[in-house]
């Protein structure tokens, strides 16, 4: 079995570059979607000043005390805004925990869309006042990298540049902040706690920025994990489950996980914060007609994003059946 194909791609070639530079990063992004459904980004524009910062207000938010924390948690919501306690979400499937704690920023609406009304506001951390600066200037950076990226995608997809444009304007992206907090007894959780258990992701794409520690894993074609190795400079990026339902498994969502630290750093925390990059909850994820024939069948339902969300928000927890 070939080892999966996991490049690591200069996004300024796509966003600056010539035609040629722009297809070739189009292939590129394809073929590694098609592969391993992960690829690392550079020259994304995310200032490595700004990526501190974020990880420095990070840390500050969970050394809260925790009844500080939980006046931030927002049962009703379903984890979408502010804090989110260990214990309560679960990878579909699993029947443990997993060892994390959370906290989850949305869409800001400024042009006057309607679709403001969807989306509650953020939680304001009164504690830091530089929490909220940094985290919506990476919301940002990251939600534009992520249409760049999506454009690229629809390119290699032979759809119209600007397909996913729309559907992503005003979109019900997450920036989410994570904590793996230390394990201070591994004798005493239970034999298949982890950190992350294995799971796809909920959204189109993810982009992941700066991960403070190695833990994160693919699952390979071939059925074995395969550790994500990347600068803390790049952009880690994986296909989620509803590009994978838009192409009919063309683009495959893939299984990750992330794994407990070995014993003797156990005692010690890691932290980091994924951009889940979403479309308005009325996009029709019914599979594109380009991505079914007689080899690959339609696999999927037709549904809604906003149906979608809803119903693996369920399944993880999150919200109640």
């Amino acid at each position: 079995m070939s080892t999966p194909y996991i490049p690591c791609l200069d996004l300024n070639t796509y966003v600056n570059g010539t035609e040629e530079q722009r297809k070739k990063f189009s292939d590129e992004l394809g073929k590694a979607f098609n592969d391993s459904g992960f690829v690392t980004i550079t020259n994304h524009g995310v200032s490595q000043e700004l990526i501190d910062q974020l990880y420095k207000n990070i840390r500050a938010l969970f050394a809260l005390p925790v009844e500080t924390k939980r006046k931030y948690e927002k049962v009703e919501l379903a984890g979408q805004r502010g804090y989110t306690s260990a214990g309560k979400e679960t990878a579909k499937g699993a029947k443990t925990a997993d060892l994390k704690e959370f906290w989850q920023i949305g869409q800001t609406v400024t042009d006057g869309d309607p679709i403001k009304n969807e989306y509650p506001e953020n939680e304001v951390v009164e504690e830091i006042p530089e929490f909220n600066t940094v985290t919506r200037e990476i919301y940002r950076k990251l939600e534009e990298n992520g249409k760049h990226l999506l454009r690229a995608i629809a390119t290699y997809l032979g759809l119209p540049i600007n397909y996913f444009d729309e559907h992503v304007h005003n979109g019900n992206s997450i920036l989410r902040g994570i904590h793996y907090f230390p394990i201070e007894n591994p004798d005493a959780i239970a034999p298949d706690a982890v950190r992350a258990g294995a799971h796809e992701d909920i959204n189109l794409i993810t982009l992941l920025i700066g991960a403070s520690a190695d833990g994160l894993e693919v699952l390979t074609r071939s059925n074995e994990w395969l550790p994500i190795k990347a600068h803390h400079t790049d952009i880690v990026v994986n296909v989620g489950d509803m590009l994978q339902r838009l192409t009919n498994n063309k683009l495959r969502s893939t299984t990750h996980r992330v794994v407990n630290p070995p014993r003797e750093l156990m005692k010690t925390s890691r932290f980091s914060v994924p951009f889940f990059l979403h479309p308005r909850s009325n996009m029709d994820l019914t599979s594109l007609p380009s991505c079914i024939d007689a080899e690959h069948p339609k696999a999927y339902s037709d549904m809604t994003a906003g149906e979608y969300l809803d119903e693996r928000l369920r399944e993880i927890g999150l919200k109640k059946m």
